[in-house]
């Protein structure tokens, strides 16, 4: 039988543990594309074809403002997103994929499944029971930051342990 961990520390350290070994697993599919696990989860985010602000963007990439900028910068040359006003505000910008960045995060995607489905990590009621236990994480500390810490600092923290 597993020991379950008691002290914070050993939790954080098998959830980064588990999160780095799962990105590295499937590096090799996102190089092939020439795509950062950054890159591919802003393609994810915008490939609900909704448009997001980049406030919105560099939290569901877990980076801070200045690298998502320069992220989003290269895909824009890459043609595979492009940034446009935010009718309901004016002042905002918000990034979409263009036709070849939702071709390239479908192939990628595919990819990236494929690989994952290789390895068959979990089985499906694992996953299924991981996923509601790290979403409930998750919902749990986002409402809570601890004092001082800011989202965009913990964002900007994450995005240093990259």
């Amino acid at each position: 039988m597993a020991r379950r961990p008691r002290r914070p520390e050993e939790l954080l350290h098998l959830l980064t543990r588990a999160e780095r070994l799962s990105v590295e697993r499937i590096r090799s599919v996102l190089d092939e594309f020439g795509c950062s696990a950054e890159a591919w989860r802003v393609l994810d985010l915008l490939s609900d074809g909704a448009g997001h602000n980049m406030t919105a963007v560099a939290e569901h990439a877990f980076l801070p403002a200045p690298t998502l900028t320069k992220l989003v910068d290269q895909l824009v040359d890459d043609n595979l997103v492009f940034r446009r006003i935010d009718p309901a505000d004016r002042r905002r910008v918000l990034a979409q994929l263009t036709p070849r960045g939702l071709e390239r995060w479908q192939q990628v995607s595919r990819a990236v499944r494929a690989r994952w489905a290789e390895a068959e990590p979990l089985a499906p009621e694992d996953e299924d029971a991981l996923r509601t236990l790290l979403a409930r994480l998750g919902d749990a500390w986002e409402g809570t930051p601890a004092e001082g810490i800011t989202r965009a600092a913990a964002a900007r923290a994450v995005g240093r342990g990259r």
